[in-house]
C-alpha cells in the first residue's frame, strides 16, 4: 500500500510544484534565440518561437491545473445538491425535471460543446472554468443520484423520516456522508477528465492565446519540430500525463486502503 501512495504523490507533486511555484522562478523573459535549438544557455533548448523551453514549462502549468481543478470543484458544487435533491425528493416528476435536462448535455460530446461555446463567445481561462464544469456536471450528478438512491432505500433512512428528521439532516448528515467513498472514486475520474478536456481545448487554441505559456499549447505548437527539439513537446506532455495518472492512482490507493484493512480484520 505504501508504494501506491508514494508513486501517486510523486506523480502529482512534480507537476503541481511546477504549476504553483514555477512562475515564481521563471524570471524575466530573455531575448529570443533561434527556433528549435539546444544549448547556448537554454538547457532544454528553445521552442518554435525561440523562447526558452524551461521558462515556458515553469509558466505553463498554472492555466491547465487551475482551470481543471476549479472546474471540477464547481461541477461537484452543482452536481451533489442536484443529485441529492433528485434522489430524495420522493416525487418522480420533480426528479425527472431535475435530471432530464442533463441528458441533453450528455448527448453532446464534451469537446464539441467546448468548441461550440468558443466559437460563440471566445472564452479565456476564466470563462473556460464554468464551461468545463457544465459538461462535467451531468455525469457527476448521475453518479450522485445512483449512490444516493441506493442509500435512501435503506431502512435507516426510512427510520429517520419516521422520526421527523429534516430533509437537510437526512440528505447531508446521512446520505452524503455514506457515499463519500463513491464520490472520492468518481472525483479522481472527473479531475482526470477535466485535465484532459482543458489540455485538449488549449491544444486546439480554445481559452488561451496561440503563443501562450501553456503546457498544452507547447505540445501543439512545437510538435512540428519534435525530432529537432523533443524537449519542448515531451516535458509538458509528460507533466500533464503525470498529473492525470497520479490523481487516479492516489484515489485508487486511498479507496483500496479501507478495503484491505477490512479484509485483515476478517
Amino acid at each position: 500500500m505504501a508504494w501506491r501512495y508514494a508513486l501517486a504523490l510523486g506523480l502529482i507533486a512534480v507537476p503541481l510544484l511546477f504549476a504553483v511555484l514555477g512562475p515564481l522562478f521563471a524570471g524575466a523573459p530573455e531575448s529570443r534565440a533561434v527556433s528549435f535549438t539546444t544549448g547556448r544557455g537554454h538547457w532544454l533548448g528553445t521552442d518554435f518561437a525561440g523562447r526558452d523551453v524551461w521558462r515556458q514549462v515553469l509558466l505553463g502549468g498554472r492555466s491547465v491545473v487551475v482551470v481543471a481543478v476549479a472546474a471540477t470543484v464547481l461541477a461537484y458544487l452543482v452536481a451533489i445538491p442536484l443529485g441529492l435533491a433528485a434522489a430524495l425528493t420522493g416525487r418522480s416528476w420533480l426528479a425527472e425535471l431535475l435530471i432530464r435536462p442533463l441528458d441533453v448535455l450528455l448527448a453532446v460530446p464534451s469537446l464539441l460543446f467546448v468548441l461550440l461555446v468558443a466559437a460563440l463567445f471566445r472564452p479565456g481561462p476564466g470563462e473556460l472554468v464554468p464551461v468545463v464544469a457544465l459538461v462535467t456536471v451531468p455525469d457527476a450528478a448521475r453518479v450522485v443520484v445512483s449512490a444516493a438512491t441506493e442509500i435512501a432505500s435503506r431502512p435507516v433512512v426510512e427510520a429517520l423520516r419516521m422520526q421527523g428528521e429534516s430533509w437537510w439532516r437526512i440528505a447531508v448528515g446521512h446520505v452524503a456522508r455514506s457515499m463519500r467513498r463513491t464520490l472520492a472514486a468518481d472525483l479522481g475520474t472527473r479531475l482526470a477528465g477535466a485535465l484532459y478536456l482543458v489540455a485538449t481545448a488549449a491544444f486546439l487554441g480554445v481559452g488561451v492565446a496561440p503563443d501562450a505559456a501553456d503546457w498544452a499549447v507547447m505540445v501543439d505548437r512545437n510538435r512540428v519540430g519534435l525530432f529537432l527539439q523533443p524537449w519542448a513537446v515531451v516535458v509538458p506532455a509528460a507533466l500533464i500525463v503525470a498529473l492525470s495518472m497520479g490523481t487516479n492512482l492516489l484515489f485508487d490507493a486511498a479507496l483500496q486502503g479501507p478495503r484491505e484493512r477490512t479484509g485483515e480484520h476478517r
